[in-house]
């Protein structure tokens, strides 16, 4: 039977309240409202019609009247095991791909981005594409920020490699520049963080799993309070996340969204 993928987006608006639109109040001092498309778990693939349900997302997205896309990781299927012919040529499609939207598209890595980390990979750790490398190389830096009208735009790296297994964590260096990065934020900016594997999931509740008892593990960010205890005095408005293919949308104490 031959499998199809669907990809889903959520369409945002910031200060507007639109009908079928996740809303979000409007931050102090910022003069403009938009919109921007997440999407998350792609997993661009030339089998199963992967291509072509992008491309349907692709027109879409382009008759909306949005400002940029943000995309939540596992944006190709996959590189973990290696083989390089095939994950550079998932790489070069992807990046080819989302030229077709008619605005940027801001990339968040995910687990599935991670080459040749696996133990069955043929891929050494001294490849110039190991790990983060071929992403890198393709698609710019792992995590980054941006402003947009107002708003402050965080896009993390939720994964790392650990016997030759990924987790979820936000490594030291990254940590280092994060802390950085939202030192020069006034304490009223709002906030957007993306990342792929979540800080704060109910999937785990309704799904539990024996796994789960090992930390770190693949399925939340270990030193999520680390990260999160950064922004308790900042106006952390939005939290994008992705990896358990699960659509929620928690508010905690009425200032976060997750």
């Amino acid at each position: 039977m031959k499998r199809i993928i669907a990809v889903a987006f959520l369409s945002i608006s910031i200060g507007v309240d639109g009908q079928k639109k996740a809303t979000l109040p409007i931050g102090q001092g910022v003069q403009e409202d938009f919109s921007f498309v997440f999407m998350t778990d792609i997993h661009l693939q030339p089998e199963h019609g992967a291509q072509e349900a992008f491309q349907n997302v692709i027109d879409k997205v382009n008759k909306l009247n949005v400002d940029f896309v943000i995309t939540g990781g596992d944006l190709v299927y996959d590189v973990l095991r290696g083989n390089f012919n095939r994950s550079d040529s998932l790489f070069r499609t992807y990046s080819n791909t989302i030229k077709k939207f008619n605005v940027p598209v801001y990339n968040t890595i995910g687990n599935h981005e991670l080459f040749g980390i696996y133990k069955e990979s043929d891929i050494q750790a001294d490849h110039p594409d190991y790990k983060y490398g071929m992403y890198e190389r393709y698609l710019g830096k792992r995590y980054y920020s941006f402003n947009h009208k107002g708003w402050h735009f965080i896009s993390l790296c939720s994964i790392d490699e650990r016997n030759q297994k990924y987790i979820g964590v936000i490594d030291d260096q990254q940590l280092e520049w994060l802390k950085k990065d939202i030192a020069r934020l006034d304490a009223n900016t709002p906030i957007v963080l993306s990342t792929h594997i979540p800080f704060l999931s109910t999937y785990n509740q309704r799904y539990p799993k024996n796994k789960i008892r090992e930390v770190p593990n693949e399925l939340w960010i270990f030193n999520r309070n680390e990260i999160l205890q950064l922004f308790n005095n900042l106006n952390l408005r939005l939290v994008l996340q992705g990896h358990m293919h699960w659509i929620e949308d928690i508010n905690v104490q009425n200032r976060t969204r997750f």
